[in-house]
């Protein structure tokens, strides 16, 4: 089926009027609150670019999104996952149903479609249900009034047709805009930016870094030990809130590769570590477990909040400072300094799959030059012949490997600490010939795509020059 997309027609002008409150039946049909929503951030998203973690907090995320009961919130933070998970496929299944593209203009339209096409491939959700109500939507607004008969018709033509072409589609689409898939090719190769591509596409599994026994744990919490000593679970059988020994703070929640870096370190016993842009604490428990006392440092009052927070229920305790790093002037150095960077994220998009489409090239160049004068601030703050760990979350080269070469170049004040093998158990698969540390979610194969890869991470250790 091929629909006609007839960009003669002018939509009528938006009425001033206030929108009717949301009602059972017409418009306000149930469940059309949490389509227009989803519609809403989506739009969000991909034409401002704007985080889909902001969008959704529960206390201070978007207007349409906190009017929702917890319910329609789930559903609408479901739906909006898997539309960026597989935007590219969505999107090639709906241009295969449109006699011409859709107008440059057509913005509320197509997020209509993809919120629509989303439940209708990926969820569980009657295809019926999808269909009419995004149909309702798009009477209900008059930018798309026009066009609610091929809303109707394509995406009935995508419910008949899914079985059949949805595999082929997966099969020959990679789900990243043009910038990031190129960014990965040019950074790893073709093959290995497949992989990352592929694993994007799959539900991340959940990381625990525990305080003692992790096989005891792996067996409580139905997972299984990493060769780097995280716990890990494939699909949990309650909120974490609800897991045992969440109550008793024998666990955190941590990614495998978010554990790494504070275990560079070595023997950290006794020693004064200041912990940067530290909330929300998995790394400052990591220090504080091997016997360090923390100084931890962020510049958002909320986030040290919820630090203090996390360490209280793990029973533990650091001392916390609010200020700005580049501003931050210690009263004395510290014997070691972690410093995990602000930064594109993009190491996560397995986890929040908003970053490639909320993120641009300029955002990568912009991050990377605050990472720089971190660093270089970070380093004032240690004694001479001190460690320092920098680390971020990020798969990008220009965030990592090409940021410590242009930091090491000429410089007096640091030179590089390599990581040998064998040192850090776990980790010698992920160790770079300059003795740093890189991550993919293509790494750490376990057997089944859904216990296996982890976030990407850069990580390196240095040591301050006397």
């Amino acid at each position: 089926m091929v629909v006609k997309v007839d960009e003669r027609r002018r939509a009528k002008p938006k009425s001033s009027r206030p929108a009717a409150p949301e009602r059972e039946g017409g418009n306000g049909a149930p469940g059309l609150a949490a389509r227009k929503a989803a519609a809403k951030l989506l739009a969000a998203v991909i034409d401002a670019h704007t985080s889909l973690d902001g969008l959704t907090d529960h206390d201070h995320g978007h207007p349409q999104f906190r009017a929702l009961d917890m319910r329609d919130r789930a559903l609408v933070r479901a739906i909006l996952v898997t539309a960026l998970r597989y935007r590219r496929t969505i999107a090639n299944l709906i241009a295969a149903r449109l006699e011409r593209p859709l107008p440059a203009n057509a913005t509320a339209l197509s997020h209509i479609l993809h919120v629509a096409a989303a439940q209708i491939l990926f969820l569980d959700i009657p295809d019926s249900a999808a269909v009419d109500l995004a149909v309702t939507h798009a009477k209900s607004d008059p930018r798309t009034a026009r066009f609610s008969g091929l809303v109707n018709g394509v995406l009935r033509s995508i419910a008949r047709g899914k079985e059949a072409e949805l595999p082929a589609t997966l099969a020959s689409t990679q789900d990243a805009p043009d910038w990031f898939r190129d960014r990965l090719v040019a950074a790893y190769g073709a093959e290995t930016a497949t992989r990352i591509l592929d694993m994007h596409r799959i539900e991340a599994p959940v990381d625990f870094t525990v305080k003692s026994d992790p096989e005891g744990w792996a067996e409580k919490l139905g997972g299984i030990v990493l060769p780097t000593g995280s716990v890990r679970v494939g699909r949990l059988a309650a909120d974490v809130p609800d897991l045992p020994g969440f109550a008793e703070g024998e666990w955190w929640v941590q990614d495998a590769a978010a554990a790494l870096p504070a275990r560079l370190f070595g023997d950290v016993a006794g020693q004064h570590i200041v912990d940067l842009c530290a909330a929300p604490g998995g790394k400052t428990a990591q220090l504080l477990l091997a016997g360090a006392r923390v100084t931890a440092i962020d510049n958002s009052k909320n986030r040290l909040a919820r630090l203090e927070q996390n360490l209280a229920r793990l029973g533990y305790s650091a001392r916390t400072v609010h200020a700005d790093i580049l501003k931050f002037e210690p009263e004395e150095l510290f014997d070691a300094v972690l410093l995990d960077a602000p930064c594109s994220s993009t190491g996560t998009v397995r986890r929040h799959p908003d970053v490639p489409w909320a993120k641009t090239p300029e955002d990568i160049a912009k991050l990377a030059d605050l990472q720089t004068r971190l660093l270089a601030r970070a380093v004032l703050m240690v004694k001479p012949g001190g460690r320092i760990v920098f680390s971020n979350c990020s798969l990008d080269p220009l965030e990592g490997e090409a940021m410590l070469t242009a930091s090491l170049s000429g410089s007096t004040s640091i030179a590089n600490d390599a990581v040998q093998p064998g040192e850090v158990p776990g980790i010698d698969a992920f160790l770079t010939p300059q003795g740093a540390l890189r991550t993919t979610p293509a790494d750490l194969d376990m057997g089944k795509p859904e216990l296996s890869g982890l976030d990407g991470f850069f990580a390196a250790r240095l040591r301050r020059l006397a």
